[in-house]
């Protein structure tokens, strides 16, 4: 085999490789754009938090995106082109006109949150704070930005690319500086 086509071959891998990204959606699109996603067999995440929703006659519990206007995706680069194809997404979440990968840690810091029985909100993403890692309970292993509100702690876990968080009560001490 020579060196040209070893070359080649990790040319071939490295396009092939899957990334997590953010889509920017239309309002209220998030979930048809999850859905389509599914349908063509590419991997979405969209994280969503319970809300009550008053209505003239009765008030329902509904299932509301944490992020507005922002659906996650997992795809290659030769996907890229189906992707922004589908209905109701604006665009692939980067600098100019390529697509930043989020980093593996904070995508499954989000599973980690959406799959544990803590109640958890957005929150407005933060650029100070101390950054932390909690050594137990059901999110250990998790980084985030401890904050204190009226006189409790929160874990905030971030997603840089699309400058969005989500909040959750936290024992400060089950958790140490990084």
């Amino acid at each position: 085999m020579s060196g040209n086509s070893i070359d080649q071959k990790n040319e071939a891998s490295h396009t092939t490789s899957l990334h997590w990204y953010a889509l920017r959606t239309k309002s209220r699109h998030e979930k048809l754009v999850r859905d389509q996603l599914d349908k063509q067999g590419i991997e979405p995440l969209l994280p969503t938090v319970k809300r009550l929703s008053q209505w003239k006659d009765r008030k329902k519990e509904i299932e509301v995106p944490l992020f507005s206007g922002y659906c996650f995706v997992r795809f290659s680069q030769q996907e890229r082109r189906p992707v922004q194809k589908i209905t109701g997404v604006v665009e692939i979440v980067g600098s100019g006109s390529r697509p930043e990968p989020i980093p593996e840690q904070e995508i499954e810091a989000l599973r980690r949150l959406m799959t544990s029985v803590l109640p958890y909100d957005p929150h407005p993403y933060l650029h100070e704070g101390m950054q932390v890692e909690v050594v137990r309970g059901p999110l250990q292993g998790v980084h985030g930005i401890l904050l204190r509100k009226e006189k409790r702690h929160r874990l905030v876990i971030g997603v840089r690319v699309i400058q969005q968080a989500a909040a959750v009560e936290i024992d400060v001490n089950d958790v140490v500086a990084v």
